[in-house]
């Protein structure tokens, strides 16, 4: 792996940190980090509310860039349909969050700055 290819590789893994204890200091219950099924990959997968009482279930893309709009840019409609699949995988594994709300949500990481969270992205198509 390249030097520069690497330097992207920890600070992709610095921003998914910063993004799930984000997540824990706002509410959420980390449920999976970088999530691999045969389909994709999942940053972060997260609850958070009661069981069955207004739960949700919130799969996470993180990206980490220079700013917000390169950052939101480099979530593309490849990139969300092979969330969603791995989504669905995730749930044929795991059928204790079956009956639970869904939600596709974005985090993008700046250098020296918080983590924006873009609730309800998109929906699942």
């Amino acid at each position: 792996m390249s030097d520069s290819r690497q330097k992207a590789y920890r600070r992709g893994q610095f921003g998914e940190f910063l993004c799930h204890l984000y997540l824990l200091l706002s509410g959420y219950r980390i449920v999976a980090k970088r999530y691999r099924t045969p389909v994709g990959e999942i940053d972060l997968i997260a609850t958070k509310g009661r069981h069955g009482t207004n739960a949700v279930l919130v799969f996470v893309e993180v990206k980490w860039r220079k700013d917000l709009t390169s950052a939101l840019g480099a979530v593309t409609q490849r990139q969300r349909s092979r969330v969603q699949k791995s989504a669905q995988w995730f749930l044929t594994q795991r059928p204790e969050f079956q009956s639970v709300d869904l939600r596709f949500d974005v985090m993008l990481v700046r250098p020296w700055r918080l983590p924006v969270h873009i609730r309800n992205a998109w929906i699942d198509a």
